[in-house]
């Protein structure tokens, strides 16, 4: 997968029913969850023809549907349950940031689900996006993947309160193991901080400010991605007491979205100690640079201080003028040579006793 960035996404329109995603050679399958504390029932092939027929609208239902690129079929999922262009627009716009919008009967989430390259230092990015209607929950996703396979055993084998609890509460452990990426993401960030960190003290090479400058953009994409993601969940947070609630999200659950109101300000922390991190290995890096230039001048300087009064003797005597005596003496050369190779050993001498090297 490539890295995603924002700013680097198509411009459409806000009614435009486009995937806008890489994931165009995945075929859009879709799963549907039955489920009450009693039983639940699992549709893991299920169509659109079933759409009337499968629906338990006494007990949860979750539809999950893997892969966007079907328009057709998202345009039939959307008109069955009377959902807005706008929101399926934002669902195949895989540009679009983390939003939550809050409608009458509808809540729809928006999110970027964060995991490190298995092969270089970007990071995989795949939007998820939820709706949650009254006992519906429909979840989409742009490609077959393992996020929510726990939940789905928990699902099967009654684990946990998740079959006690009605669709908002699933609405969270979804959220809930999204975030965990970012842990994942960021785990891995600092792993190789911390390997970048070690190999500048040992030899500050041009490469480590490139890598340092990629770790740098990734969490400035980590906190593109967190910020929007807290601003969602602190409206959610807001919403506990107010009197006016629509009722798709239960009283008692809202404790959850506060956790991971709590759990994205902890993300946040994280990642500004980690700029920080690398804004200490960049300053090194640099240091260790003017250090080595420093080592590099110093050096010249002490050889261009022991040829200068070589290079005066030489001249004197290079002026070729009749009336020098010492031109005339018969071990004149040698005397100069002495002399001259005595005069590199007293300002070797006196440079060490300086600690000039």
């Amino acid at each position: 997968m490539r890295k995603i960035k924002y700013k680097k996404g198509r411009k459409l329109q806000h009614i435009t029913l486009e995937y806008t995603g890489i994931h165009k050679e995945h075929k859009t399958e879709m799963q549907l969850f039955v489920y009450n504390d009693a039983d639940v029932v699992e549709y893991d092939k299920f169509t659109v023809l079933a759409l009337n027929s499968c629906f338990d609208y006494t007990k949860n239902n979750w539809l999950n549907i893997h892969g966007l690129n079907d328009i057709n079929l998202i345009k039939t999922i959307g008109t069955h349950f009377k959902l807005d262009d706008f929101l399926l627009a934002d669902i195949l716009n895989t540009t679009k940031r983390t939003k939550l919008e809050d409608q009458q009967d509808v809540l729809f989430f928006n999110i970027k689900s964060l995991l490190p390259s298995e092969y270089s230092d970007n990071i995989s990015v795949e939007q998820l996006s939820f709706i949650l209607k009254d006992g519906i929950l429909i979840s989409f996703q742009e490609k077959r993947s393992d996020f929510f396979t726990h939940i789905r055993e928990r699902l099967r084998t009654h684990a946990g309160i998740v079959r006690t609890k009605k669709v908002d509460y699933l609405l969270y452990l979804l959220l809930d193991a999204v975030m965990e990426n970012f842990y994942i993401t960021l785990e891995d960030e600092e792993d190789k901080i911390e390997d970048l960190i070690n190999l500048t003290k040992k030899d500050a090479k041009p490469v480590i400010l490139e890598k340092i400058e990629n770790h740098r953009d990734n969490l400035n994409f980590l906190k593109r991605s967190i910020v929007p993601l807290r601003d969602s969940l602190y409206y959610l947070k807001t919403k506990k007491d107010d009197d006016d609630d629509n009722g798709l999200i239960q009283k008692e659950t809202f404790n959850f979205f506060i956790r991971l109101h709590q759990k994205s300000l902890e993300l946040l922390d994280q990642i500004e100690s980690d700029m920080s991190a690398l804004e200490s290995a960049s300053n090194f890096y640099f240091s260790e640079q003017s250090r080595k230039m420093n080592e590099i001048m110093k050096t010249l300087t002490i050889i261009s201080a022991i040829f200068i009064p070589l290079t005066f003797i030489v001249g004197v005597y290079g002026m070729n003028f009749e009336n020098m005596p010492e031109l005339k003496t018969q071990n004149g050369y040698f005397i100069v040579m002495g002399v001259m190779f005595l005069l590199v050993i007293a300002l070797i001498i006196y440079f060490k006793k300086r600690r000039w090297f």
